[in-house]
């Protein structure tokens, strides 16, 4: 409910800015790119669904209305062309941030949006990624004879303690990697702005698979590569560029306010 209270004062807000100024709200801009994001969807998902969707994230998280417009339009553009759909089913997440004062979206692929990407290659054959519980027989091995073994008990499982990931393409080859929990969490400290307050914190698991399908793709010979480099990305939207757009900076160049952290779950500014 208080979430739904402040988005829908900052709509109004939005609206009487509008109303005074004559200028266009985030809403209006969303539904304005609607051609731009049926150009980079393809055939991949449909625009109006597309632009639904984008319309839904904004208001489910109030904080994403106080980015600035062309941030926000370009985090939307990068999960278009991907083929991607912002916070469902956990394909891409829209990051709010504050960066020198102004607070600016962030696109970041999920972890199914990561296995969606691989098997968007004619080439793949298949790809998992699974967690390993105390309790479960687990043995790999690297070198010239790899090996990876992982037999889970049927229940008394224990705690998570890693992650692992296994690509296979139709030629032959194969590529495994493997994650502790602790190298997780201290990626995720050490690489992640969202990690006090973004997936991270509410899905842990699908973020530390998803860096470790990061691990595993980078040994295979697939043109992955350019696009796992959009994420956890900030761009500008350029709409006289049309579709293309301008990387402003990436995750690790943010200037983070600990004082004022956005909470993903609310939208609201919280302390840290």
């Amino acid at each position: 409910m208080a979430t739904e209270r402040l988005s829908n004062a900052l709509e109004s807000a939005q609206n009487k800015q509008m109303a005074t100024t004559n200028q266009p709200t985030i809403f209006d801009l969303i539904q304005k790119q609607k051609p731009a994001f049926a150009m980079a969807l393809g055939k991949a998902i449909d625009p109006e669904r597309f632009t639904r969707i984008a319309l839904t994230v904004v208001k489910q998280n109030p904080a994403l209305m106080q980015c600035s417009a062309m941030s926000l339009l370009g985090a939307l553009m990068s999960s278009a062309q991907l083929g991607l759909e912002p916070n469902i089913l956990g394909q891409s997440y829209i990051i709010p941030y504050r960066n020198k004062g102004v607070y600016e979206a962030q696109f970041q692929i999920g972890y199914k949006g990561l296995i969606k990407l691989f098997y968007n290659s004619e080439n793949a054959l298949s790809i998992t990624a699974q967690e390993v519980y105390e309790n479960d027989k687990f043995e790999y091995a690297f070198g010239l004879n790899p090996k990876l073994i992982h037999e889970p008990v049927l229940s008394n499982r224990g705690e998570v303690i890693a992650y692992y990931a296994v690509a296979k393409l139709k030629g032959g080859a194969e590529s495994f990697a493997v994650l502790s929990k602790e190298d997780a969490l201290n990626h995720a400290k050490m690489f992640s702005k969202s990690y006090t307050s973004g997936p991270w914190q509410n899905n842990f698991g699908e973020m530390a698979k998803k860096t470790v399908i990061k691990m595993c793709l980078k040994y295979m010979p697939l043109s992955t590569e350019r696009l796992i480099n959009l994420d956890e990305t900030v761009k500008h939207y350029d709409e006289k560029a049309g579709i293309d757009m301008t990387e402003v900076m990436d995750s690790t160049s943010y200037e983070v306010n600990e004082s004022e952290i956005i909470d993903q779950n609310t939208g609201e500014v919280a302390n840290a």
